[in-house]
């Protein structure tokens, strides 16, 4: 009778040490599902990370775009509002006669030097003469056409006079030339 004792004291161990197993395999897979949690979140905070990183980034070159757009373009509006004095200073000078340029040569040359200190400011910031000649093509794209008329000797689509000169702020219409065009049809 004593051996059976043994075998339950042996059965007692072995249930021990399987118990004892299983609370380490049991802390074992509670570390590793720890472990996977916080893998998984680190990963998830890491994406999100790198995504603000990304829109920061983006936010940053919009911004510096907004602010070579306002540098480049910010004063178009005031430049519109000058081109006015442009043209009259321009009809001014178109219009003196010989006999007027004469006997007012010191009021035509300060005329012409303002034009020329007008234009010199135009060009500092960037804005340029769309002076378009009789004969070139019609574009619609820098030229307003503001009638047509059939004119013999010339081609549908040819410019035939020039009312106003257009205007470019930088690579942006300011205001198109203004331009008769031919509406002969071809013969």
């Amino acid at each position: 009778m004593a051996e059976p004792k043994n075998d339950d004291f042996l059965d007692d161990i072995a249930t021990a040490e399987a118990e004892e197993q299983a609370e380490e395999l049991e802390e074992i897979s509670d570390e590793a599902a720890e472990m996977d949690a916080l893998r998984a979140e680190r990963d998830e905070l890491k994406d999100r990370f790198m995504r603000a990183l990304a829109d920061a980034e983006n936010a940053r070159k919009r911004g510096e775009k907004a602010r070579r757009e306002a540098e480049q373009y910010g004063g178009s509006k005031l430049a519109r509002d000058m081109l006015p004095v442009y043209d009259n200073m321009k009809r001014a000078l178109e219009a003196a006669t010989e006999e007027q340029r004469e006997v007012s040569a010191a009021l035509i040359e300060g005329i012409e030097l303002t034009m020329r200190a007008l234009l010199d400011v135009f060009s500092k910031h960037g804005i340029r003469v769309l002076s378009p000649e009789v004969g070139d093509k019609f574009d619609p794209q820098i030229h307003e056409a503001m009638f047509e008329a059939p004119v013999p000797g010339t081609r549908a689509g040819e410019i035939i006079q020039i009312s106003a000169e257009g205007f470019m702020l930088h690579d942006r219409l300011l205001r198109p030339a203004q331009v008769g065009v031919s509406s002969t049809p071809a013969s």
